[in-house]
């Protein structure tokens, strides 16, 4: 694999906090690449290091030693300034409890990233739109949160993810708080965006059956990576 095709890079990452005189290593050590449009799965106990991985993956956190790189940018050394604008621009988040604003429509919901962008209300409707309609939400535009299933939220935040054409979508848990039906709809969602589509996808999840979706499994225990399991993409 050359470093081209390789979108994100943690070289030598450690992450760790104070606890009075103690030090707490919450990653050590660590070393990952991820290649472009890939479907990788993070699996672990809680505490493992795998929230932890995301956020310094999509700039939410800094590594208190090592790097990391997404698309040839080096955001562990940037400001938070910094990060900020870069994650407006190259990352798409997708929740377990979809943080969507409750008096916002579905259609706002999707287009409050976009606010934040250098476009004109003409780019931002056709982007909120075509979101939209990638995730099959064309007819319930005008429909608020409380108006909507839990799997059509979820699909409402895919779609505010996907708005910006991002960079990298990450999810955490992102069916932890769905029924088997509606999360297998999901899953099949993301699927559809990384092979129709080619986004990188990294998914934090406490489900086998959802790792299962993706093309990569990595399992963390107490901060290091100690398994890997690589399969066929599944076909939905």
């Amino acid at each position: 694999m050359s470093d081209r095709d390789v979108i994100v890079q943690v070289r030598g990452v450690h992450k760790y906090f104070s606890r009075g005189s103690e030090r707490v290593d919450v990653l050590q050590d660590l070393n990952l690449d991820v290649p472009q449009g890939e479907f990788l799965a993070l699996m672990g106990p809680s505490g493992s290091g795998k929230t932890t991985l995301l956020n310094l993956i999509a700039g939410l956190d800094t590594p208190s030693e090592g790097e990391v790189r997404v698309a040839d940018q080096l955001i562990s050394s940037m400001s938070e300034a910094q990060l900020a604008t870069w994650r407006t621009r190259n990352v798409g988040f997708i929740f377990q409890f979809y943080h969507l604003l409750p008096v916002l429509t579905a259609y706002e919901n999707v287009e409050l990233p976009l606010l934040l962008l250098p476009m004109t209300a003409a780019q931002r409707k056709d982007q909120v739109l075509t979101a939209l309609e990638l995730v099959g939400l064309s007819q319930r535009l005008t429909h608020r949160p409380g108006q909507l299933s839990g799997g059509q939220q979820q699909r409402v935040g895919i779609a505010r993810a996907i708005a910006t054409d991002p960079t990298l979508i990450v999810a955490d848990e992102p069916t932890g708080d769905l029924d088997s039906k509606s999360a297998d709809e999901i899953l099949n969602l993301l699927g559809v965006l990384q092979k129709e589509l080619e986004k990188t996808i990294i998914m934090v999840t406490h489900d086998p059956k959802a790792a299962e979706r993706a093309g990569r499994t990595l399992h963390l225990e107490k901060g290091r990576l100690v398994m890997e399991e690589k399969r066929q993409a599944h076909t939905a």
